[in-house]
């Protein structure tokens, strides 16, 4: 546990349900994990790294489990929602966090860079999204909780694909929510900052050579936009998710809540 990882808390309406949570097994999906798995919330960590899927359920305890998903594969999302609703019994929450990032100049990008963003961000959320919600509606419960960015309500310079999926998710997340708001299937979205994750290590590198600055000199950068003054970190994003799946969020749906420090308030 760091300094900043949250204290055990209980959230109402939580207790005994089970998750499904896609980009598990490392940076903000595997806090989400840890987050409701400290509600008394069974979860499926759901990974295209199957090996390293396995180790984070392990550490989750006894009951917890993990299945290999490639998001951007409608058969791959079936199997593995039907693989971890069969063995848990019962899926209430589904968390789409699965994404990837890629880093050029607008005018350099590639085919595969735009596609490989939108296939990963909005095609996988897309996928999860639609099948987790025919699963709700056959049941008459459940809640979606996405991972957007703040790529997703500002478009980010070297981000361009990436913004435009994240866009997208934004989008899809408030008109799914207004067809299954009917039926009280709440969809919400969250929108992280700057997450000290190894994505973002990745990104300040390629930033760095891009910008012609030092790693160090990106992160400033990140840390001078950030009115709360640092880095994010996943524990900060998995706050929120909790309180989203929770009954305090009983009357939010349709939203993407900024968890960005201050550095959009919009």
């Amino acid at each position: 546990m760091n300094e900043h990882d949250l204290a055990p808390q209980t959230h109402p309406g939580l207790a005994g349900k089970s998750a499904f949570v896609t980009g598990a097994a490392g940076g903000i999906g595997w806090a989400i994990a840890r987050a409701l798995a400290a509600q008394d919330i069974t979860v499926t960590v759901a990974d295209l790294d199957f090996d390293a899927a396995r180790a984070a359920a392990a550490k989750l305890g006894s009951g917890h489990r993990a299945v290999k998903i490639d998001v951007s594969d409608r058969a791959s999302v079936e199997a593995a929602f039907s693989s971890a609703l069969e063995a848990a019994g019962r899926i209430d929450i589904c968390i789409a966090n699965a994404g990837v990032s890629s880093m050029r100049r607008a005018v350099d990008l590639t085919d595969r860079d735009w596609d490989f963003n939108m296939d990963v961000n909005a095609r996988g959320v897309f996928l999860t999204n639609q099948i987790a919600a025919r699963h709700f509606l056959s049941e008459g419960r459940g809640m979606i909780v996405n991972t957007a960015s703040l790529a997703a309500k500002v478009g980010a310079p070297l981000l361009a694909h990436y913004s435009a999926s994240k866009f997208a998710v934004v989008g899809w997340t408030q008109g799914l929510a207004r067809e299954l708001a009917p039926s009280g299937i709440r969809v919400n979205a969250v929108c992280p900052g700057f997450v000290r994750t190894s994505m973002q290590e990745r990104e300040i590198a390629w930033e760095a050579e891009l910008r012609s600055m030092t790693p160090d000199e990106v992160q400033q950068d990140y840390i001078s936009q950030t009115p709360l003054g640092r880095i994010e970190t996943p524990e900060d994003v998995a706050g929120v998710v909790v309180f989203l799946c929770s009954d305090a969020a009983r009357f939010m749906t349709g939203q993407a809540i900024n968890v960005t420090g201050g550095v959009y308030m919009t």
